[in-house]
């Protein structure tokens, strides 16, 4: 019940036990650390922080919907407020129109149209109706539609003869309102007479609307098609250029007409000689009856191309069911922030001529990216634009969506594929994620599925037919003796039929004779640099003397945990260092400790439908190469003049290869990061507007290498703060973007602020190409001469390595990182991850996000830039001290320390706890609330209080307190990660009060799976010596009964025990990375229940659907 505070009709305190029992289960069975936050509130500075004079100085978040016993803060104070400093949404960052589907197509070997194809694909479609999802009124689908040839014996009336060859037939949704329809229409003629087309007329499509959903029909658009006719005689591929280019100045024109093409449901579905496409928001085994023409005798075509769309947490709309104009794609992109950046990079400079007839008017083309499309749609534009510029479907895909040929014993014979894919790594960043597309563009027909393989696609060939399905069995009429040749997809792998020679070619024949097509082997031994990892340097940057690196890590937000945690099992592993249980810390813009900017953003991770990648037994479909330098046109023919870039294997440089990469003839310039800290706060923006002006200037001066850096020979500099260089590298990435410059150079960030994966991935995720983390190296130089390495050497505690292979350790350690980084989101190639901005920002303002990092989310605001200078002072101002440092702080953030950081979790607070379960006395407890209640705030729940405009409804109307508890359950936590007690009695704990434990990953003892019998008067039992107060009758197993991807523990008696099973998808205590406990935990008895050996690590991997 929310009431308000003292409110007289709230209870008194019982002290009875089951009031007691029901909150202690309450507090252990809530999550302590997820927090909600209403949409549209901001925090904003409400009293303005003192100037920086070397004290810490930045805003601290207070509760001011608390009563005044609540929790307070000291320093400057941020209330919610409305989100005018929040950045709610931003264009692409949440894919939010993603699917995956049903797909396939069905084609003739004979260069015969039949309506037999067609009626083929449709009963195909039809079966694929599963692979589909409905919208709320179980009737309206999220999507089907077919692609076939244009069937002209339904236009009969409208063109024929020779005319045909001059013709091409346009898909159109019309506004309802015929108001709106005619402006609609009457743009298309527009522009159909600027391109010198003749507008032949219109064709309603004959629809049934009585077949539709509620959903479907109150959304339905009008349905007609237009014929145009080209008066300048076109033909061919110059005839679809001609009709590209209406389709390519549709939506501005709509614009200039006053209509939307979202808001008045407008679109040209598709507008070509060759294809046509009929879709809509209905449900597969619907379409053919909606649409009339699809049983219509005369309707023949040699293909049909078909797919069922399940749309992702999204709601549906007629414009982006599928097929689309070349694609139908089944799957979702991960990487399409970067992609669409990347694109309206080149769009800005790129000379886009050739794909459009000789003297058409470009300039009103519409962009080449829409954030209200879906992902298919806008990988759709992209391929279309690479088609009328002259490449092959097949082509274009092979750039967009490249197999994972590195490593790829299949290829070793096969140098002409490998050196197309290299040749075009460093024009075009994959589109990334799990994809099935079936492809045409009317001439040819066919298939391809991603590096990574996760969707299925099955072909198979007769006489007369090929055909390709999501699942085999559901085209019809087809008999096993008549089918000549099957196969399935596999990874990276393409498919594809010549429509008029009826010629079928699989894989390597497809993609043979594109890459044959120019010598790019030749360009790339010629032009290309490749730089391979250099051996490491033990060279002491600053000498001996530790009080200059300690100086300079201090500066740029170092403390003692990060050397003594992460440094040293990074440098002694080549491992990173392995957390557990959470952070219970409070968030950096709720701490009062001073945090580096990387604090601030949280990874996204795949869910749903999007399977996270395992990084140990997939990495063979991985790669962190990145090339740097100018990016060539990939719409122009290549050239050899394109390959000229430089290639590296791992975005992590040491000293050796910066070097390498400033003589490798490329025009290579270094910009400062530093301003002055007399400056004040101000002077942060003022120093990074002055770095994005610098770096603009390098660039139009022919600079296609940028290194930004923050190294200065003397470690550090008293009166000079550096910007933080993911400020630096975001905000120099959009200016460049702006300026249209973004392609001409690389990003190199030298820095001393990155030294954990979660850094180094931010800098490239928001544009980095490479990192040389200078400061990171010098740290494990330090670590390998300190005299407690050198003792835990010598005593066998820790691997004898040189510091050249601790250096070489650290490197991999960040590489492995950056791997399951990206393997989080489904993304295979840091080239994809790279500007891709899978972030989400929290503490952040507007003004800070606008400057370094647009296009991401900061949903509650917060720090502004003067917030965030304040920052940077207070962490440089404490490098030096009156006394010199001899050592980094330790902050706390990890570990729990008196004095130091908070942590919710942390031991004062648990032995609260403990003392009122062990008293039973609620006074006791009431201590324990009232220290939670005036703790310092660390989540964002924590600014949230009950807000009811209703009076509080009678104890008497509530559930009781007993069928509540029933839908109590714990957290997955496996016996391994809790102690044998913990785990028995939380599962014992959670059956008495009818609820339910969850087993975790790691199976369990089957004595568990049996009631208690033997249990004394003093509540002990024999089988079960190290639990206290039992009774007879006590259950210890878990209802939830958990499997992953490891399947440790999983039998079929674990199985038969469960009352609910939880199968773990790439989620969990580390989203996306899946579970692993330590060597050392594995005792015998966890041994045991894993059916594992003692001793062993053991690590469940992120699995695909499939499990």
């Amino acid at each position: 019940r929310a009431v308000p505070s003292g409110d007289p009709t709230m209870p008194a305190a019982s002290t009875s036990p089951k009031r007691l029992a029901w909150a202690l289960a309450v507090l252990i069975a809530l999550p302590a650390v997820v927090a909600f936050v209403p949409t549209g509130s901001f925090f904003g500075r409400t009293q303005q922080a003192p100037a920086a004079s070397g004290l810490r100085s930045r805003a601290r978040l207070a509760a001011p919907l608390r009563p005044a016993t609540s929790r307070t803060s000291g320093a400057a104070r941020l209330v919610c407020q409305d989100g005018r400093d929040a950045v709610k949404h931003a264009d692409y960052q949440y894919l939010e129109e993603r699917g995956a589907c049903g797909v396939g197509f069905v084609a003739s070997k004979k260069n015969v149209a039949s309506h037999d194809v067609l009626h083929k694909s449709i009963v195909a479609l039809g079966c694929m109706e599963h692979r589909g999802a409905c919208g709320g009124d179980s009737d309206s689908g999220d999507g089907a539609g077919v692609m076939t040839m244009v069937p002209w014996e339904l236009f009969s009336d409208i063109v024929k003869g020779d005319d045909i060859k001059n013709s091409g037939v346009g898909m159109v949704f019309l506004p309802s309102d015929e108001a709106k329809a005619k402006r609609a229409r009457d743009t298309i003629e527009e522009l159909a007479e600027e391109e010198e087309f003749e507008v032949l007329g219109w064709r309603k499509v004959p629809t049934d609307d009585k077949v539709l959903g509620p959903m479907a029909r109150d959304a339905v658009p009008e349905i007609e098609q237009v014929v145009l006719k080209s008066k300048k005689g076109l033909t061919g591929d110059e005839l679809e250029k001609g009709l590209y280019t209406i389709k390519r100045c549709f939506l501005s024109s709509l614009a200039e007409h006053g209509l939307d093409w979202v808001q008045d449901n407008v679109y040209i579905c598709s507008l070509s000689s060759r294809t046509i496409i009929y879709k809509g928001m209905v449900r597969s085994e619907i379409l053919a009856q909606f649409y009339k023409d699809l049983t219509n005798e005369e309707y023949k075509t040699r293909f049909a191309i078909y797919h069922r769309r399940f749309s992702t947490n999204t709601v549906p709309r007629w414009p982006i069911a599928q097929p689309f104009r070349i694609i139908g794609h089944n799957g979702e992109i991960n990487t399409l922030l970067g992609n669409i950046n990347w694109m309206q990079a080149r769009e800005a400079v790129m000379d886009q001529t050739i794909a459009f007839p000789e003297g058409a008017d470009l300039t009103h083309l519409d962009p080449l990216s829409d954030p209200r499309l879906s992902d298919s749609a806008n990988l759709d534009l992209c391929a279309e634009l690479l088609i009328r510029s002259g490449k092959s479907v097949m082509e274009a895909l092979m750039i967009l969506v490249p197999e994972a040929y590195r490593n790829q014993p299949d290829l070793d014979d096969k140098k002409e594929i490998t050196d197309f894919y290299n040749y075009y790594s460093g024009l075009q960043e994959a589109w990334d994620g799990p994809a099935l597309l079936v492809f045409s563009d009317g001439k040819s027909v066919g298939a391809a599925l991603d590096r990574n393989g996760l969707r299925p696609a099955r072909f198979l060939e007769t006489e007369d037919l090929v055909c390709m399905m999501s699942e085999t069995g559901v085209v019809p009429n087809l008999k096993e003796s008549e089918i000549i040749h099957k196969g399935r997809l596999g990874p990276g792998q393409m498919i594809a039929m010549d429509l008029d020679t009826g010629v079928f070619e699989e894989n390597y024949d497809v993609k043979g004779k594109v890459a044959k097509q120019h010598p790019y082997g030749k360009w790339l031994d010629e032009e290309q640099t490749t730089i391979t990892k250099e051996p490491m340097s033990a060279k002491r940057l600053w000498g001996d003397d530790e009080i200059h690196l300690v100086r300079n890590q201090v500066s740029m937000g170092w403390s003692s945990e990060d050397m003594e945690m992460q440094i040293a099992d990074m440098a002694s592993t080549g491992k990173e260092t392995t957390f557990c249980m959470g952070d219970d810390a409070p968030l950096a813009v709720l701490s009062d400790k001073p945090h580096v900017l990387y604090n601030y953003f949280k990874q996204r991770f795949a869910q749903v439908t999007n399977p996270a990648i395992d990084p140990l037994r997939e990495n063979l479909v991985m790669s962190l190469a990145m090339t740097l330098g100018k990016k060539g046109n990939i719409v122009d023919p290549p050239t050899a003049e394109k390959a000229k870039q430089v290639s590296i294997e791992s975005p992590v440089l040491n000293e050796k290869e910066l070097e390498i990469i400033r003589g490798s003839g490329r025009k290579v310039e270094t910009l400062s990061t530093f301003w002055p800290v007399a400056d004040g706060p101000e002077g942060l923006e003022k120093a990074v507007k002055k770095l994005q002006e610098q770096a603009e200037k390098a660039v139009a001066g022919g600079a296609e290498i940028l290194i930004l850096s923050d190294f200065t020979e003397k470690a550090a500099l008293e009166g000079e703060a550096a910007i933080p260089s993911l400020l630096a590298v975001g905000a120099v990435h959009h200016h460049l973007l702006s300026k249209k410059l973004r392609l001409s150079a690389s990003i190199v960030a030298e820095t001393g602020q990155a030294w954990s994966t979660h850094h180094i991935a931010c800098l490239i995720g928001f544009g980095a190409s490479a990192v040389h983390p200078y400061a990171a190296y010098e740290g494990v130089r330090s670590w390998h001469a300190s005299p407690k390495t050198v003792m835990q050497m010598k005593n066998n505690k820790i691997p004898a390595i040189s510091v050249e292979a601790a250096l070489d350790n650290y490197r991999e350690s960040v590489d492995g990182g950056l791997f399951k980084i990206m393997s989080k989101i489904g993304i295979s190639l840091l080239s994809s991850y790279h500007s891709a901005q899978i972030f989400e920002a929290i503490g952040l303002g507007k003004e800070v996000m606008d400057l370094g990092f647009p296009g991401t989310v900061s949903r509650v605001g917060g720090l502004n830039l003067q917030d965030l200078a304040n920052e940077c002072i207070s962490l440089h101002s404490s490098a030096f001290p009156e006394t010199p440092l001899k050592a980094l702080q330790n902050y706390g953030f990890v570990k729990y320390y008196s004095g130091r950081e908070y942590h919710h979790n942390a031991p004062p607070l648990t032995k609260l706890l403990h003392k009122a379960l062990k008293s039973k006395d609620i006074d006791e407890y009431n201590l324990f609330q009232e220290s939670l209640k005036t703790a310092p705030l660390s989540v964002l729940r924590d600014l949230l209080e009950f807000k009811s405009d209703r009076e509080p409804i009678p104890i008497e109307k509530v559930q009781p307190i007993e069928d509540i508890m029933k839908r109590f359950c714990t957290g997955g936590m496996s016996l391994g990660a809790l102690s044998r007690e913990a785990h028995e009695t939380l599962a014992i704990g959670m059956n008495r009060i009818g609820g339910k434990s969850n087993s975790g990953e790691g199976g369990e003892d089957f004595s568990r799976f049996v009631p208690f019998e033997d249990v004394d008067a003093e509540g002990n039992s024999k089988s079960f010596p190290h639990l206290r107060g039992l009774k007879n009758g006590d259950v210890a197993t878990s209802k939830i009964k958990q499997v992953a991807s490891g399947r440790f523990g999983v039998s079929a008696e674990y199985l038969m025990s469960a009352s609910q099973i939880e199968i773990k998808l790439a989620q969990g205590a580390k989203p996306g990375e899946g579970g692993q406990l330590p060597g050392p935990k594995i005792d015998n008895y966890i041994a045991t229940l894993r059916l594992s050996k003692p001793g062993v690590t053991l690590i469940s991997p992120p699995p695909p659907p499939p499990l």
